[in-house]
C-alpha cells in the first residue's frame, strides 16, 4: 500500500510541474487537379490541353524543450496514375526538411539542416509552397531576434555525394555555396529589411555530347526586400528593390534589378460578419537585355529560390520553371481586388499588362512594341472547417504579337487559359489557402 501511495504522490507531482518538451505529429493532405492549356509555356493551334490530378502528403514529425528543436518532414509527391497499382517502390516520397535548432539564449539560435527559407513575401528566397514538391535549402542559420528585429546570418556548402578526392558539383539548379544576411525592423511605423546573398555555381557546358565543368561562377544579390509603411489606419504603400552584379553561365557581367512599388487600400464593409474589401494597385519592374544590341554585359535579373508563382500573374507564364528567364525582362502592372465575405470565404480578381522591360525585334531587325499580353486571374476559397479548406481560380492570358514573336510560335493558339480545383487539408496550419495574395 505504502508504494503505491508512493507512486501516485510522484505521478502527482510531476503532473504539477512545467512541462519542458514535447513530441508533436502532424501533416498534410493536398490534392490539386488542373486543366493547362497555355500554363507555363504557350501552347500551338495543334495542342490538346493537359488534364491531371496530382497530390501533396507530407507527414511532419517535431521534438520541442526550452532550448531544443528539432523537426522532420516527409513528403510523397505523385500524379495519380504515375504508378502501377502493384506497385514495389517509386522516387516519389522523399525527406522534405530536417533539421534541428539550438536556443543559446532567448534571443540567439542556431538552426542546421534541411530547411525552407521563406522571408519577405517569397519574392527572392522563399518556400515554394504553391508547387506540391516546394523548395527547401541544405543550410545553415544563425539567428537573433529582439523586440521586432531580426539578424540571420547563414550559408550553405553543396556536393552530391561523399568523394576521396576534390569533386565538381552537377546537380542542376543548386548553387555550389551560399551566403546570406538579412537583417529586419518591424518594430516602427516604417518597417524594412535588408538582405545580402552571395552564391558560387558550377559552371556546366556541353563538350562533344558530354556535360562537362569550366570552373564557377558568382552572383550577388543585394535590396531591400521589404519597405512597408501604413499611411492611414487602412491604407498601405509597400515595395521592394534588389540589385544583381557578378557573371552568368555565359561569363558575362551582371548589372540587372527587380523593383516594385505598390498601395494597398483595406475598406471594412461589416463588422460583424468580418467582411471586407482590399484593393491594391502597382507595379513591378524587372531589368532585360535588348534584342538588338550585342554586349558582353547581362541586365536580365533572375529571380532565383522565390515563390514566383505569387507574381506576374498564375499562369506562371514568366520566371517560372525557366520561363522567360534571362529575356528582355519584364514591367508588370496590375490591379487586384479581394472580397472578403467573411473570415472563411474570399473572391478575388487580378488584372495584370505586362510589356517587355527591354526592347524586342521582328525577323527583320526591327523595333517592336513592347506590350506583351494581359492576363486576368479570378479565385475563391473558401473553408469548410479549420482543417480543411477549397479552392478554386481560373486565368486566361491574351498574347500579343510580340509575345509571339518572342516565343517564335506564330501557330499559337488564340486562347491561352488554366483552371484548377485544390482540396487542402492541414490541420493546425493557420494558411488555409495557398496562392493568391495581396
Amino acid at each position: 500500500m505504502f508504494k503505491y501511495k508512493n507512486l501516485v504522490l510522484l505521478i502527482m507531482v510531476w503532473a504539477a510541474s512545467p512541462v519542458y518538451s514535447q513530441f508533436s505529429l502532424n501533416g498534410q493532405y493536398i490534392l490539386r487537379g488542373e486543366y493547362r492549356h497555355g500554363f507555363n509555356r504557350p501552347i500551338s493551334q495543334n495542342d490538346d490541353p493537359a488534364q491531371f490530378l496530382a497530390h501533396r502528403a507530407r507527414l511532419q514529425a517535431q521534438y520541442q524543450s526550452e532550448r531544443l528543436h528539432m523537426f522532420v518532414s516527409v513528403q510523397d509527391i505523385r500524379t495519380w496514375g504515375s504508378t502501377p497499382q502493384a506497385n514495389t517502390s517509386d522516387a516519389f516520397l522523399s525527406v522534405y526538411e530536417a533539421w534541428g535548432e539550438y536556443k543559446f539564449t532567448p534571443h540567439l539560435s542556431a538552426k542546421l539542416g534541411r530547411q525552407e527559407l521563406n522571408y519577405d513575401g517569397s519574392r527572392f528566397l522563399g518556400s515554394l509552397d504553391w508547387f506540391l514538391q516546394a523548395r527547401s535549402h541544405d543550410f545553415a542559420l544563425v539567428k537573433w531576434e529582439k523586440d521586432g528585429r531580426k539578424l540571420h546570418v547563414g550559408a550553405g556548402y553543396n556536393q552530391d555525394g561523399q568523394t576521396l578526392a576534390n569533386h565538381d558539383f552537377f546537380t542542376p539548379n543548386q548553387y555550389k555555396s551560399a551566403l546570406m544576411a538579412r537583417y529586419e525592423s518591424f518594430n516602427t511605423p516604417l518597417q524594412y529589411s535588408l538582405l545580402a546573398w552571395a552564391e558560387t555555381r558550377q559552371r556546366l557546358i556541353s563538350a562533344e555530347g558530354t556535360l562537362v565543368t569550366d570552373g564557377t561562377h558568382n552572383r550577388q544579390t543585394f535590396g531591400a526586400p521589404t519597405l512597408r509603411y501604413a499611411l492611414g489606419g487602412n491604407t498601405e504603400i509597400s515595395g521592394y528593390y534588389y540589385h544583381q552584379l557578378g557573371q552568368d553561365v555565359q561569363r558575362r557581367s551582371i548589372n540587372a534589378y527587380n523593383a516594385n512599388l505598390q498601395l494597398l487600400q483595406r475598406i471594412p464593409l461589416d463588422s460583424v460578419s468580418g467582411s471586407q474589401l482590399r484593393l491594391v494597385a502597382g507595379a513591378e519592374l524587372i531589368s532585360g537585355t535588348d534584342q538588338n544590341t550585342q554586349s558582353d554585359k547581362n541586365h536580365s535579373y533572375s529571380l532565383q529560390y522565390g515563390t514566383n508563382h505569387l507574381f506576374n500573374g498564375y499562369m506562371d507564364l514568366f520566371y517560372v520553371g525557366g520561363a522567360h528567364e534571362n529575356s528582355v525582362g519584364l514591367n508588370d502592372y496590375y490591379v487586384k481586388a479581394r472580397y472578403d465575405i467573411n473570415p472563411r470565404f474570399f473572391v478575388q480578381g487580378d488584372y495584370h499588362r505586362f510589356d517587355a522591360n527591354a526592347q524586342v525585334v521582328d525577323a527583320t531587325g526591327a523595333d517592336m512594341q513592347n506590350n506583351l499580353g494581359h492576363e486576368i486571374d479570378i479565385t475563391a476559397g473558401y473553408v469548410l472547417n479549420p482543417e480543411f479548406s477549397v479552392q478554386a481560380g481560373y486565368s486566361h492570358f491574351f498574347a500579343t504579337d510580340t509575345w509571339r514573336r518572342l516565343h517564335a510560335n506564330l501557330n499559337m493558339h488564340d486562347t491561352q487559359n488554366w483552371a484548377y480545383l485544390m482540396l487542402i487539408f492541414r490541420p493546425g496550419n493557420p494558411n488555409k489557402f495557398i496562392g493568391p495574395k495581396l
